[in-house]
């Protein structure tokens, strides 16, 4: 049901002296927008390319050049400046020009290009995720735009077998055949050093910052001496099911959601079949820890994956199972299905059953290898816990939370000053980082295409927390949230200049938000949309004593000039389709 502009669902007209939340809010927004236009003309030029050293690599590679964007979209759909949209779009199409000319001469499957069709040849998806996290957002501010719609079924059909080119997927035993994959398809040896680290620097100290703190190019290789095993499929490859969710909120083509069905349904089934956890490699030809030795806890990124690397040569876990989380969460997406949460929660409890007492303090694993489960700690392995809460809104699931003392805790009720102290927190966080951007002295030649993530200058956590009641998007993943805004009067995303929003409580079926026109001379106009696709439905709204019946996916408030109120929303979640198309475009499709 797409909503009537010419009348307002709610009218909210009771004077509201300004919160100091939302003058917060508004200004961080304003203040990290400006931030992010002085990054990009330091560090982006004209074409929209990074000026770095364009390589290949696991360290400093294309993901990394792109991920200096992160967040940056979030924040435009938050109500940040157009100019945020144009930045990212700029560098977005310069970014695949920059690294599709960029070839490397001793990684063999890069020589002709580090992209082709515009994706990355073939890498892991904790590198593939970061590169693709920006694009992944596209269809949140800009979904008609016929550059992203034809990616979009582009990118999708690599891992559909839908291009010869990219025999990614084997349906008959529905897997990705290796971790290294892309548009050229699967690695199917074991990967080497160079693989990983790219082509050889003559000097790296003294020139280069390397973030990860080796001092020669000999030290980068070793850092990737053991990341060998590759063949055969891991849980993070689930990330790649986002391609295919992006294209079925595009076009609502069955096949799409079809094919992210299936595909995790078989790691729900191989994580049943292996008591519970989810199994870190899969052969080729099905089977549990088939590509390795029958060890369900082997591979690369895997249970047992502890490396030493330069020039600590301390021992580090690397155990990546915990990004295959969004793949779950795209199942639920598309089915309201709370089983692919239950699976989650069940590994949880599995792995935290194996605790054990030393010294007198239950400690608790975090790895498993051939001796069993080590490297245990007083915290629990926790990785997803905030979204098995988040998606299933089962209060049982707080005990699984590492800390109720911060958002969770807000929306508790125990924590009323959290809004205030973040938001001022994220001011002095990007004070900090600008002041790094400022006296940055590196030039083109000297810099690394990861040397200025830290400095990103797009801190959305709290915002996406407080304004849309929602977790930010993670290893590439959707955006998960109870509400977004839409300004009628710009037909844009995001919220309308001067309207801030709080989201003071969630519940299973219900919310609670709190919208303030800080404007006191004009009125405001705002569509609420329930989820970042469309996919809650919205049941009643009250405002005072007023209450509206409704019945889909999104609602009109009216704000008067300094209006504020709380909305007591009633909602199903999950009862609806998700699709990118905007509220003045869409025609829901119910799942009931």
């Amino acid at each position: 049901m797409s909503p009537n502009l010419n009348h307002a669902d709610v009218t909210v007209d009771t004077p509201t002296p300004p919160p100091a939340w939302a003058l917060m809010e508004r200004e961080l927004i304003r203040a990290q927008t400006r931030a992010c236009e002085a990054f990009f003309a330091k560090y982006f030029d004209e074409r929209g390319y990074l000026k770095c050293i364009p390589r290949w690599g696991g360290n400093d590679g294309a993901d990394d050049a792109i991920e200096n964007l992160v967040h940056w979209p979030t924040l435009y759909v938050l109500g940040g400046a157009d100019s945020l949209m144009e930045m990212c779009k700029l560098a977005w199409e310069g970014h695949l020009r920059q690294y599709t000319e960029a070839r490397t001469t001793e990684v063999p499957f890069a020589r002709d290009g580090m992209y082709y069709k515009e994706f990355p040849v073939m890498f892991d998806w904790v590198h593939n995720a970061e590169s693709l996290t920006t694009f992944n957002s596209h269809g949140l501010f800009d979904p008609y735009e016929r550059s992203f719609q034809d990616r979009v079924r582009r990118f999708a059909g690599f891992y559909m077998n839908e291009d010869p080119q990219a025999p990614n997927y084997d349906p008959e035993h529905k897997i990705i055949r290796s971790l290294f994959n892309g548009s050229r398809g699967p690695l199917l040896r074991k990967a080497t050093a160079i693989d990983w680290a790219g082509d050889p620097l003559a000097e790296v100290e003294g020139r280069f910052v390397a973030l990860h703190g080796e001092r020669n190019f000999e030290e980068m290789l070793e850092h990737f001496k053991d990341y060998t095993d590759i063949i055969g499929d891991h849980p993070q490859n689930m990330v790649a099911t986002a391609l295919a969710f992006n294209a079925y909120a595009l076009t609502g083509e069955a096949k799409y959601r079809d094919w992210v069905l299936e595909y995790v349904d078989a790691w729900c089934d191989r994580t049943g079949k292996n008591d519970g956890i989810i199994p870190s490699n899969i052969g080729l030809d099905g089977t549990i820890g088939g590509a390795c030795g029958g060890k369900w806890y082997g591979g690369c990124y895997g249970w047992a994956f502890t490396v030493t690397v330069p020039p600590s040569y301390e021992p580090s876990n690397r155990n990546s199972i915990y990004r295959s989380i969004t793949g779950f969460g795209n199942a639920l997406l598309l089915t309201g299905d709370q089983r692919y949460v239950n699976v989650w929660r069940e590994m949880l409890d599995k792995v935290k059953s194996n605790k054990k007492v030393v010294d007198g303090q239950e400690v608790y694993p975090h790895m498993y290898g051939d001796d069993g489960w080590y490297a245990f700690s007083p915290q629990p392995y926790s990785h997803g816990a905030l979204e098995v809460f988040y998606w299933s809104m089962d209060r049982a699931d707080l005990d699984r939370l590492s800390t109720t003392s911060g958002w969770t805790g807000f929306l508790e009720g125990n924590n009323p000053d959290f809004p205030v102290a973040a938001l001022g927190q994220d001011f002095e966080t990007l004070r900090r980082r600008m002041e790094h951007v400022i006296q940055d002295p590196s030039t083109t030649d000297t810099r690394l295409s990861d040397n200025t993530n830290p400095f990103n200058p797009a801190i959305v956590s709290n915002l996406v927390h407080l304004m849309l009641g929602g977790l930010p998007t993670e290893h590439s993943g959707p955006l998960h949230c109870r509400v977004r805004y839409f300004d009628p009067a710009r037909q844009r995303a995001g919220l309308p200049e001067d309207v801030g929003a709080l989201v003071e409580k969630l519940g299973p079926d219900s919310m609670t938000l709190r919208l303030v026109n800080l404007n006191q001379s004009e009125e405001r106009a705002l569509i609420v949309q329930g989820g970042a696709y469309g996919e809650h439905r919205f049941v009643s709204v009250t405002a005072g004593d007023d209450r509206v019946k409704l019945d889909g996916s999104t609602f009109t408030v009216q704000l008067a000039p300094g209006a504020g109120s709380a909305l007591e929303i009633e909602m199903e979640r999950y009862a609806q389709m998700p699709a990118f198309a905007f509220p003045w475009d869409v025609n829901a499709a119910s799942r009931k």
